[in-house]
């Protein structure tokens, strides 16, 4: 078994099927202007030189796909530890990865993929902004072994794995210690990204507004008689209809979205790492390694809470922020018991808080003065000077006073950093309370600043920077942060973590 990788080979055969319907799908996104424009005009085109077309197009496309497919191999290079790939029509591209560089390896498999029986392996280091390889069609038993012998970083261990027996015991997957159930998930669909998938719809209800102004006559939109009409209809019934069709869309969304990505997800522990699978539609198995994970966050507000499921996120080392937003690990629906189980396999124990650093009265202020007193400010001056018709409206800015107060305030008292000899935890949030875990032996580097004005007060603020991304802490007493920084310095020098 371990001899099929020291040779060049390609994907599966059949999988030129996924390679034709990946590269029609990308060319479809560069030509979909000219789609749009055929499908209106379909009447008026020649039928016979429209569909030859198409049959020229797809035939392009096929071979293309065929090209794509016959110059794709990928071999392991045992004396120098790499990992090759080989790829590229006219022109050619040899990707080299080094083993002891790679960060995860992915088994994925979309809805076109599992109906052709293939899987995707995907490989990342922290030393790109993308995926470094990408195999989009071999089976699956080559990919579990495939991805085991990506994953051992230890060249003593490598080297012993020179048997099929050792080999199969390492891809073998043991059963999975925690299984999601559905009704979590449907408890994780109504209680989470209410904000998010609000933004969503208004920006979609947006782009429909804007599109539809352009096709509807002028002559027949008087903004004037709608103006009438609303003013002459009950104002707050409209509004508490369209708040409570709003609440029930934003549920119906969440509870789709949730169930089609975490559906079946099952976590499995794996030669002393974490493996997940999960996904309806299209599934993804990806393993997270404990000495890899730079940031645990666990997330949880006051419905969640009572129906006892939170959600973990696990952050690995990437290259930038942006990609590492887009590789977040997530776990949802776990209960108390679940959580102990997974933090015993990523940390080997349960963290604990210790001591508290709390913000200043001063970021409160600074919150009521950024989010509520300049708001204000701006909504009299618009209205006496600009729009005096805002003067109607009036009435919502008690509503926006006590909305916004409570977030500020509540965002305010869950502030907070803890400090243990073992775990650093930022607690954070104001309805959904996040405690981001980090390990002081992970930490890449500190930041700390202190305004002039802030000098008398003693208060300064706080950066952990991490290769998962930054956690900050503000406004806090600055001597007791300059205490803990120099602790946390000394143990980044003294210790010999392996987290990359």
């Amino acid at each position: 078994m371990e001899q099929q990788f020291n040779h060049p080979q390609r994907q599966s055969s059949i999988g030129v099927l996924v390679m034709f319907f990946d590269t029609l799908q990308q060319w479809a996104r560069g030509l979909w202007p000219i789609m749009v424009v055929y499908a209106f005009r379909f009447n008026e085109l020649n039928k016979v030189y429209f569909f030859l077309g198409i049959s020229v197009f797809l035939l392009l496309i096929a071979l293309v796909a065929y090209l794509k497919y016959l110059n794709f191999t990928f071999y392991l290079e045992n004396e120098n530890e790499e990992f090759i790939i080989n790829e590229g029509i006219l022109n050619k591209t040899k990707t080299i990865i080094q083993l002891d560089k790679i960060q995860q390896v992915d088994i994925n498999q979309s809805l076109i993929q599992r109906l052709i029986g293939v899987y995707e392996l995907n490989v990342d280091t922290a030393g790109s902004a993308k995926k470094e390889g990408k195999i989009k069609a071999i089976s699956h038993p080559l990919a579990l072994a495939l991805k085991t012998r990506l994953l051992i970083n230890d060249r003593k261990k490598r080297d012993a794995v020179v048997n099929e027996e050792f080999l199969q015991e390492e891809i073998i997957d043991e059963k999975p210690f925690i299984k999601i159930s559905f009704l979590s998930l449907l408890k994780v669909g109504i209680t989470s990204n209410y904000v998010k998938t609000l933004g969503l719809i208004l920006a979609f209800l947006a782009t429909i507004y804007e599109n539809g102004k352009n096709f509807l006559p002028e002559e027949g939109f008087n903004e004037e008689e709608i103006g009438n009409y609303i003013d002459q209809s009950a104002v707050i019934s409209s509004i508490v209809l369209v708040f409570f069709l709003m609440l029930i869309l934003i549920l119906v969304i969440n509870l789709i979205r949730v169930v089609f990505k975490y559906f079946n997800y099952q976590l499995t522990k794996q030669n002393g790492s974490l493996l997940l699978s999960f996904g309806l539609l299209s599934t993804k198995s990806t393993i997270v390694k404990p000495e890899k994970v730079q940031i645990v966050t666990l997330s949880r507000n006051y419905f969640q809470k009572k129906m006892n499921i939170l959600e973990i996120k696990i952050k690995q080392a990437s290259s930038s922020d942006k990609e590492n937003n887009k590789s977040i690990i997530e776990i949802p629906g776990c209960d108390d018991k679940e959580k102990e189980a997974i933090f015993k396999l990523l940390f080997h124990s349960i963290p604990e808080k210790g001591v508290v650093l709390k913000p200043n009265y001063r970021k409160l202020v600074f919150s009521i003065f950024l989010f509520i007193v300049l708001p204000l400010v701006g909504f009299y001056v618009i209205a006496h000077y600009i729009k005096p018709e805002f003067l109607e409206y009036v009435y919502v800015l008690p509503l926006y006073l006590l909305f916004v107060g409570l977030i500020v305030y509540f965002g305010y008292k869950n502030n907070r950093l803890y400090i243990h000899d073992d775990f650093i935890i930022k607690q954070s949030g104001a309805w959904d309370i996040d405690n981001k875990i980090i390990e002081p032996g992970k930490i890449q580097a500190i930041t700390t600043s202190q305004l002039f004005w802030h000098k008398k007060a003693d208060i300064g603020s706080l950066i952990i920077h991490t290769a998962g991304g930054d956690v900050a802490f503000q406004l806090g007493n600055f001597t007791s942060i300059k205490q803990y920084v120099n602790l946390w310095l000394y143990r980044i020098e003294t210790a010999n973590n392996n987290w990359m």
